[in-house]
């Protein structure tokens, strides 16, 4: 009875979770649109330039080359199918965690998927390494919530193009980032967007990241209160 009422709480938590986050996230894409389309219809103070003068877009490697060295545990290689699912597992490939930090892949980090099935998203599922045939998004000169909105922005536009190219699969190259446009704001208007943006998106990796634990903590938990390896007491020590 405690299993199942357990599990279920955990269910509920998660799930209002995921609610709150996809809240966020339509919230953030609809101002971001509101703001940036008022902006250019109403106003001349911006400047155009190109998607990849706001941000960096390094493509993975060939992880196969980078296996762990001898009594090198490893971390998880994040390719298309892990992006989509928003975590690694055990199918996951697995790489050498001493490969160069441009290629390694925390929370919070963009990964544009550009060949194959295109997405971009916001990664939540731990340190893994960038597999070639996506891009880590990267800003210096912008804040992230920037770079992600601009390049999700132009996500369905990339998406028509990779499809025209399909022969076997689709793709698009970095000639396509660099004719999609991005209104740079002045300073001032930047600042006010930033003090907007930047805390709902980082409540959304927040709450990702907390919904990954929480779904490792009931996976881990689960089969061991099922076979009696661990007691209802235990817990609550």
């Amino acid at each position: 009875m405690w299993t199942c009422n357990s599990t279920y709480k955990y269910s509920i938590h998660f799930s209002e979770n995921q609610a709150i986050n996809d809240n966020l996230e339509i919230s953030m894409r609809t101002l971001f649109d509101f703001h940036f389309n008022k902006i250019h219809c109403k106003s001349n103070k911006y400047k155009i330039v190109s998607l990849t003068e706001i941000a960096s877009f390094t493509n993975g490697l060939a992880m196969q080359k980078f296996r762990p060295k001898e009594n090198e545990k490893g971390i998880p290689v994040l390719k298309i199918k892990e992006l989509g699912q928003g975590f690694c597992d055990s199918s996951s490939d697995i790489c050498s965690s001493t490969i160069k930090s441009d290629y390694l892949v925390d929370d919070g980090d963009v990964i544009f998927s550009w060949s194959g099935t295109l997405l971009v998203d916001i990664w939540s599922g731990g340190k893994c390494g960038l597999n070639q045939h996506l891009f880590k998004v990267t800003s210096d000169k912008y804040p992230l919530w920037f770079a992600y909105l601009w390049t999700l922005r132009h996500l369905d536009k990339f998406i028509r193009i990779a499809k025209d190219k399909a022969v076997t699969m689709g793709h698009i190259k970095r000639s396509d980032l660099e004719k999609s446009d991005v209104l740079i704001l002045d300073n001032k208007m930047m600042q006010k967007l930033d003090k907007l943006f930047t805390p709902v998106l980082n409540s959304c990796i927040s709450i990702r990241v907390e919904n990954r634990k929480l779904s490792a903590l009931r996976d881990s938990l689960l089969p061991k209160l099922m076979s009696g390896e661990l007691k209802i007491n235990d817990l609550h020590r």
